[in-house]
């Protein structure tokens, strides 16, 4: 009778979440298959400053023709404040004003961008020549050196960039290079630089596009004009031309962001990759129904980044049930796999793993150190915490000193787990020795690297954070292994002696 219930359960939460994402499908447009439909960059400005009681004007500068996409949709969520978007030829700004207002501020405004593959040819009226820079003695003296060494070398302003920016990047500069960099930024200094030399050019900002990053800032690049048009410029790495999944933000104008009436502005980008019919776009953010008030999509960006990781566990959690019911594969505890899992989509697959092992191995052997002391659990605890906490550090700071920039995120790694992993498999090596730590340990590591192989599909993920009913669907899955009580495949092969006996 109890089973009998139990497949009533299963069924109707089967059949319920299959229904509605169905019905999701079908009202909002959503594909069940990732990429089948124009992908969607929706990037989020958010502003924030403190008011001082006074009549308030923020203008913030927003894209105009980005080369590489297409504006489709900009709208602007700030309650109390009027809002417009002021055309100033070649600059658009966006701007907020209030009568008075007190306290922290907070203004948004959101763009959606399509990626456009028509190169689009703008055209560019010359600019007036360069003024001509002001240098110290001393800075001149410089300046004109280093002017005629990547001249020497070089034949257009183009080329002139490129051998001024390798003079500026090599490891070891020269004196020139080193006492002008002391006094400005790089690409400042590239931009004066260019001017002494009689070429056009300017500072602009942009940002570069990845799904779900939140709290951003623009990466500043440098523009020149060459052969009748803006050339982009990276001068970090001398790389010509606009990189793939970069919008160029701010490209002219006084400033990125002018504030008047306040103080502390600061202004941070947000950003998420949406698989929407562009055609359906409008219909789907106009419509009322139901399905349209409980979308992921109507949620601020930083989170629905959130809940694009989070909604990805219970697959993970599918995956652990299936490999230790059906497989009969160990693990250190139950769901600690799928925390480590997820720890892999934050930081990427090879250094996720080059750091766990390293952490974890170094931690055993301090953990062994440990337990000469006779410290109570609390404090073992604790001081495993602490330990982990500072291996991360010295190996995101080595990583970041070795040129290696995967060395910060590996911080994302749940800190509490990794400690209370190094505490129970020190707890097993005392109790049940090496091989069983080897055993649950490398169990471990192979169900977490399956449940990240399955979350980090494109499909999973994309069904995941569109249709979140399918968890229902999960559940069932998960209740109906539940009910398995046979052997597990290890199992089948652990007895295959037997079964040769058998008469």
């Amino acid at each position: 009778m109890q089973r009998v219930s139990l497949y009533w359960i299963v069924g109707l939460l089967i059949i319920s979440g299959i229904s509605l994402a169905w019905l999701r499908h079908t009202q909002m447009q959503i594909p069940f298959k990732p990429g089948s439909d124009t992908g969607v960059w929706l990037i989020e400005a958010r502003v924030t400053f403190t008011a001082s009681q006074r009549p308030v004007l923020a203008s913030l500068s927003i894209p105009k023709k980005p080369p590489g996409f297409r504006l489709f949709n900009e709208q602007a969520a700030s309650p109390g404040y009027g809002f417009s978007i002021v055309d100033q030829g070649e600059n658009r700004r966006a701007e907020w004003s209030r009568r008075t207002a007190e306290g922290t501020q907070t203004l948004y405004y959101k763009i959606q961008l399509t990626r456009n593959p028509e190169k689009q040819q703008i055209p560019e009226h010359p600019p007036a020549s360069p003024d001509s820079v002001n240098w110290r003695p001393p800075e001149a003296t410089a300046a004109h050196a280093l002017i005629e060494a990547a001249g020497a070398t070089s034949s257009t302003p183009e080329s002139l960039t490129r051998e001024i920016i390798k003079i500026l990047n090599a490891s070891e500069k020269e004196q020139n290079a080193a006492l002008l960099l002391a006094d400005y930024r790089q690409e400042i200094l590239l931009t004066r630089l260019l001017a002494e030399a009689g070429i056009p050019s300017r500072v602009v900002q942009g940002i570069f596009l990845e799904d779900g990053r939140r709290n951003q800032s623009l990466v500043p690049m440098v523009e020149v004009f060459a052969r009748d048009q803006w050339i982009l410029f990276n001068p970090a790495t001398g790389e010509q031309g606009v990189p793939e999944h970069f919008l160029l933000w701010h490209r002219s104008g006084p400033s990125l962001l002018d504030l008047s009436g306040g103080s502390s502005a600061r202004v941070s980008f947000s950003m998420i990759y949406q698989s929407i019919p562009a055609l359906e776009m409008a219909r789907v953010q106009s419509s009322n129904n139901g399905f349209s008030f409980l979308s992921m999509h109507h949620l601020p960006l930083d989170q629905q980044g959130v809940f694009k990781l989070l909604l990805l566990i219970p697959m993970g959690a599918l995956v652990v049930t299936f490999m230790r019911i059906l497989i009969g594969v160990s693990t250190s505890g139950t769901f600690m796999p799928v925390l480590i899992g997820m720890a892999f989509l934050q930081t990427s697959l090879i250094p996720g793993l080059i750091y766990f092992l390293t952490i974890v191995g170094t931690g055993l052997l301090l953990r062994s150190y440990l337990s000469y002391l006779n410290l109570l659990l609390v404090a073992r605890i604790a001081t495993i915490v602490i330990i982990v906490i500072t291996l991360i550090t010295l190996a995101s700071l080595m990583s970041i000193r070795l040129g290696f920039h995967t060395g910060m995120p590996v911080t994302a790694f749940p800190l509490i787990i990794i400690a209370w992993t190094i505490e129970r498999m020190s707890i097993l090596w005392e109790e049940e020795g090496m091989r069983e730590v080897m055993v649950q340990g490398t169990g471990s590591l192979v169900v977490a690297l399956c449940a990240y192989a399955f979350m980090r599909h494109p499909t999973v993920a994309h069904l995941s954070f569109n249709f979140p009913e399918l968890n229902l669907v999960i559940a069932a899955l998960i209740l109906l292994m539940g009910q398995y009580t046979g052997y597990r495949l290890f199992e089948l092969h652990r007895f295959a002696a037997m079964k040769d006996r058998t008469p």
